[in-house]
């Protein structure tokens, strides 16, 4: 295909995405490796107060501005919130589209969101080693705010905690 471009989309996940949300997750050893009941979770109805939201990235083929095609599940992310308190639970990325952009993706895709339903800040943990997946939210204004001990296993390691107000005035447009 002469001329085609790639990129990559962000788009709300669907319960007919789990079995390849289920197999990147396994791809990831720094994810959360949730059961498919987990998984099934995400798309059942919840209280007011409560909202839980997946969204997948996608490679797509576009020749002369319009898609052509659309690759799997290239990463997954779980954000769930209680009144306008929000917490990335879940994000990963296929080992082989590491380093092209997809997390940044995903964050510029969930912070305006975030803003737009009322959200006032957004709360993560993450492996003390995992320092790719710090140095992204640190670069998207996420600040450290503690640690939990010995929090993760296989291996043992503590949990970093991360934490970035939402202003409103930042997305709008």
């Amino acid at each position: 295909m002469a001329g085609a471009e790639l990129s990559y989309h962000v788009r709300q996940a669907t319960i007919e995405d789990i079995p390849q949300m289920i197999a990147l997750d396994r791809q990831c050893p720094a994810a959360a490796h949730w059961s498919e009941v987990q998984y099934r979770s995400l798309f059942e109805p919840t209280c007011k107060r409560l909202q839980k939201l997946a969204f997948v990235a996608q490679e797509l083929l576009a020749e002369a501005g319009k898609p052509v095609a659309v690759r799997g599940i290239l990463g997954l992310l779980v954000v769930r919130s209680v009144d306008s308190h929000w917490e990335i639970e879940n994000i990963a990325v296929s080992p082989a589209y590491r380093k092209k952009g997809i997390g940044s993706l995903f964050l510029q895709s969930l912070l305006p969101r975030i803003a737009d339903a009322g959200g006032d800040m957004v709360f993560l943990e993450v492996r003390e080693s995992n320092r790719e997946a710090r140095e992204l939210y640190e670069k998207h204004g996420f600040r450290e705010t503690g640690r939990r001990k010995s929090y993760y296993h296989d291996p043992c390691e503590d949990a970093v905690l991360y934490v970035r107000q939402i202003d409103p005035s930042e997305f709008s447009k």
